[in-house]
């Protein structure tokens, strides 16, 4: 986990549906995303920061998909709660896309926060609990590895 952090909840946002489950929400007709919610210390690590592990940590180029997951519940999304989120999070998305070479750019979609749906427990702290799972180790355990080294100095 990245220091400062404290929780991170697995759900379900952006869609119109009321509380979504996952089987509607994979469905991919509820409008939702697949998302996080983060509790952290501002004290001890930045949204920048969290902003730029998320960016380091997936691809921010493909709409709709991540790895073999598609469908517009796997697009790249930040979701918002005030203007200084939004606008930090404008800045970072100018600077990846600046990185980036070529015609790629980035696709992550920015939109307020309206509502986050909690998803299903067995979703909770899914990877700890199942590290054995060909999933976990051949796209999240990935993806741990790099925002390790990436990231050294924010992991603890």
């Amino acid at each position: 986990m990245l220091k400062g952090v404290s929780k991170v909840e697995p759900g379900y946002a952006g869609g119109e549906m009321e509380n979504p489950s996952y089987e509607r929400v994979s469905d991919g007709n509820t409008g939702h995303a697949e998302v996080i919610r983060i509790t952290y210390d501002p004290a001890v690590i930045s949204y920048e920061d969290l902003l730029t592990v998320f960016f380091g940590s997936h691809d921010p180029t493909t709409p709709n998909r991540q790895g073999a997951d598609v469908g517009e519940q796997y697009r790249s999304v930040i979701f918002y709660n005030d203007e200084e989120e939004k606008m930090i999070a404008e800045k970072i998305i100018r600077e990846v896309d600046e990185s980036l070479k070529d015609d790629t750019r980035v696709v992550t979609q920015l939109e307020p926060l309206k509502d986050f749906y909690v998803a299903e427990d067995y979703h909770k702290n899914y990877y700890a609990q199942n590290t054995s799972a060909s999933y976990c180790q051949l796209v999240i355990e990935p993806k741990i590895e790099k925002v390790r080294k990436r990231f050294a100095e924010l992991v603890r």
